[in-house]
């Protein structure tokens, strides 16, 4: 059991410590913006994605604090029809002979 847990521990990230992972950097913190504006539609576009979701951290690369105001931000903006809910476009599905679930033949019942 000994063995197994030195072994476990000894597993690291590729790369160690020559290949350091370079971390993002938040923007509202580098620029020390305090609050995110709903209203400033141009800034938040950069956080959703093309199907209209909310981009990760991971992603965006914003701090836990400002990545919240974000989400806030996007939500307010969605309500008050500044930005949309859902991405813009022709379906991506296409017709091909599929239907939805609610679109199902019930027959004669």
């Amino acid at each position: 059991m000994a063995r197994e847990k030195t072994q476990q521990q000894q597993r690291r990230r590729p790369g160690g410590p020559q290949g350091q992972i370079r971390r993002r950097n938040c923007f509202f913190c580098k620029d020390k913006i305090a609050e995110i504006d709903y209203k400033n539609v141009n800034q938040l576009r950069r956080y959703i994605s093309e199907k209209g979701k909310i981009r990760s951290r991971r992603i965006t690369g914003a701090c836990r604090r400002h990545q919240v105001q974000i989400a806030q931000a996007v939500k307010r903006a969605r309500e008050m029809a500044l930005l949309p809910y859902v991405a813009e476009g022709s379906d991506e599905r296409g017709s091909g002979g599929r239907r939805d679930r609610g679109d199902r033949d019930r027959g004669d019942r």
